[in-house]
């Protein structure tokens, strides 16, 4: 791989730390990143062995509790868990490490900017003690705003020593800016990141928070979908899900209410017409069962775009054509036009699904991704992303983003699930 697995350390650790009766983490543990024995193998005799630097407490540590400064911000779109994991931050911060000066940066990397005048908020255990009962972020949320000379300027006002980023490949852009910036002041400022992206897309990262509850939403939009096709003749129903360029949001629901007969996702190219189009075999599929559904990621399909003009939102990310809407016309345009009559019902959950409070599952995830992410960050850990890799949570560099999306395989036993569940021929 061409970047580099070590994690940059902003000096050195000189402080004791304050946690006691516990085991703490050194510098040299490491993880495999493939644990396949064979290919270990064959790394190990190449010399090309990747490995992940273990998360964790650290004995010595580089801020002195006391006199550090550390602030939060969430970028992006919503997702189930932001609060949670806001309140183990302060919990984690304040009662671990006994660092009491925490606060909130309003609405993404705009409250960072002096001059747009939004006020940071003082985080206390008083003020996140019930946040996690809600979805969506206290904090409130943006994209863009990533001008590095001013954020760093609004670091050095506020006096933050610490800047921990809750957001996806585009909040991780945007800190490798600032870092560069704080690096050419000579700046001993600390940024981290906790990885958030509804679509577990981001490299290195097996699971992302919020996805196990954004999926588990998704079923239930699935499940009255199902009901709706079934409930009149020839029903189809069509449930869009999210997924820009992944669609593991609309392979997992899937697979968890098996009722869904076509799975349509960005990775996999798919036809409307001919024998091996979706339109024959939705034609088939009715004339066999009087009914089918049809769950289809964002990103799937934009193909039948391509003679739009592009457009991008404040985060560079390009702005998807509403597939959704496009699959529900040119389904009811087809069977119009061979003079067969059927019912489309078309259910977009996407932005419920977003704002839900966390699942159980997720709650404790957040919980263990803030925590390590104080450990790295009062021992001095900068440019970092926490994640969990073969069930060990780790430091990964936060060039990873330059790796790509995380995609699924067509190949491998996902996609091939997907297919053995549905039954669908492309």
């Amino acid at each position: 791989m061409d970047i580099s697995f070590e994690i940059k350390t902003i000096g050195n650790p000189i402080f004791r730390s304050p946690l006691e009766n516990i085991n703490f983490v050194g510098d040299d543990e490491r993880i495999l990143y493939d644990v396949n024995y064979s290919r270990v193998k064959e790394s190990m005799a190449s010399e090309d062995l990747v490995t992940l630097e273990r998360a964790g407490p650290r004995e010595r540590i580089f801020f002195a509790p006391e006199n550090t400064v550390a602030a939060i911000v969430t970028c992006g779109g919503l997702c189930p868990g932001l609060n949670n994991v806001i309140h183990s931050l302060v919990m984690q911060l304040h009662h671990q490490y006994r660092v009491t000066d925490i606060i909130g940066i309003r609405y993404g990397y705009r409250g960072l900017h002096v001059d747009e005048k939004v006020n940071p908020i003082r985080l206390t255990p008083q003020y996140v003690e019930n946040i996690h009962n809600f979805g969506g972020s206290v904090l409130g949320t943006s994209r863009g705003y990533s001008d590095a000379k001013m954020i760093v300027d609004g670091l050095e006002y506020y006096g933050i020593q610490i800047l921990f980023t809750i957001g996806g490949d585009g909040t991780v852009r945007g800190a490798l800016n600032i870092i560069e910036e704080i690096e050419k002041r000579e700046l001993h400022i600390a940024v981290l990141n906790i990885p958030k992206t509804i679509d577990n897309d981001i490299p290195f990262i097996s699971k992302s928070f919020g996805f196990e509850t954004s999926f588990s939403e998704a079923v239930e939009s699935i499940r009255c979908a199902h009901i709706e096709a079934r409930g009149t003749p020839n029903g189809i129903g069509i449930v869009k899900l999210m997924g820009r360029e992944s669609g593991f949001i609309a392979s997992q629901a899937s697979l968890a209410q098996k009722d869904v007969n076509y799975v349509l996702v960005p990775e996999i190219d798919f036809e409307f017409n001919g024998s091996a189009g979706l339109l024959k075999s939705l034609e088939e599929r009715l004339r066999k069962r009087d009914h089918a559904l049809i769950v289809v990621a964002e990103g799937a399909g934009q193909k039948y775009f391509a003679d739009e003009p592009a457009a991008y939102d404040d985060s560079g990310n390009r702005k998807l054509h509403d597939i959704g809407m496009f699959l529900k016309k040119t389904i009811e345009g087809h069977f119009q036009s061979i003079n067969m009559k059927v019912n489309v019902r078309y259910i977009d959950p996407s932005y419920i699904i977003r704002s839900v409070p966390a699942n159980p599952g997720d709650a404790v995830f957040c919980g263990f991704l803030a925590e390590n992410a104080v450990h790295a960050a009062m021992a001095g850990k900068t440019r970092v992303i926490i994640g969990k890799w073969n069930s060990l949570f780790v430091h990964l560099p936060m060039d990873i983003i330059k790796l790509g999306r995380k995609k699924i395989n067509p190949k491998e036993s996902l996609w091939r699930s997907v297919k053995l569940s549905t039954g669908q021929p492309f």
